[in-house]
């Protein structure tokens, strides 16, 4: 390992023996009223993970996030592409997007529910909705910050439209587009959680609230430290080819 990579890992180890002290000294503090220590919390997530009773809720949210992620892409990029490569389309739809974007989602919740009906829809639905919207924005950001350079390139080589976004726009943006990805993805799993906690009866989100409604901090501080600890895997991964994909740029 270089150097570099030690002292980050150093770093990176000391960040979280600070952040178990604070925890630890909040649980002092607060009690178990309130919190449940860092070990305790360890070892009932452990506990969680190989109960087969965990398992049914733990694909079931994967699956809402997966397809809610795919539906907010797949959308996002349609919109914020299609916008992001007409002038005037792009500055009447930009303030659109961010108001959207500003409205609380969790007040189309009953709309959504009213359309889906609890279950599986609605959550990947609620999902998609919360991850969408910053995808298109940083889209379309991607295609109107492309150097012009590049359009007048493609327009003396009399490219076709369909060549000009494959071999030019669509690889110009990608970097931009991927920062979107990212912050598409943890909104959408905060969406589908909020869906399931209150239009579902399995998952994650479910399993919070039947916790919330019983008081059962163990059980709280365990789902929560799983959720971090793979919101943070998957935030890592995402941070480091994002930084990747920006050297080119």
């Amino acid at each position: 390992m270089t150097r570099s990579a030690i002292r980050q890992s150093f770093d990176i180890l000391v960040l979280i023996a600070l952040m178990g002290l604070a925890w630890q000294g909040l649980y002092e503090y607060a009690g178990e009223v309130a919190l449940t220590s860092p070990l305790e919390t360890a070892a009932l997530s452990s506990q969680l993970i190989v109960s087969p009773d965990f398992w049914p809720h733990l694909e079931e949210t994967g699956l809402a996030l997966v397809q809610g992620l795919v539906i907010a892409i797949v959308c996002g990029l349609a919109v914020g592409l299609t916008l992001g490569a007409h002038r005037l389309s792009a500055e009447v739809g930009e303030p659109i997007l961010v108001a959207l974007y500003s409205i609380p989602k969790i007040t189309l919740y009953p709309i959504i529910l009213l359309f889906f009906g609890i279950g599986m829809p609605a959550k990947v639905a609620f999902g998609a909705i919360h991850g969408v919207i910053p995808i298109a924005i940083f889209s379309m950001g991607a295609i109107r910050n492309i150097n012009p350079a590049y359009i007048r390139t493609a327009q003396a080589m009399r490219l076709s439209p369909w060549a000009l976004a494959r071999t030019i726009l669509f690889p110009a943006a990608i970097p931009e587009i991927f920062t979107g990805f990212r912050v598409g993805f943890a909104l959408t799993l905060v969406g589908t959680l909020l869906g399931e906690m209150f239009g579902s009866q399995r998952g994650l989100g479910y399993l919070l609230m039947v916790a919330m409604g019983t008081h059962d901090m163990a059980v709280i501080m365990s789902i929560t430290l799983l959720l971090v600890l793979f919101s943070v895997l998957v935030s890592v991964i995402l941070l480091s080819i994002d930084r990747y994909l920006h050297r080119f740029t």
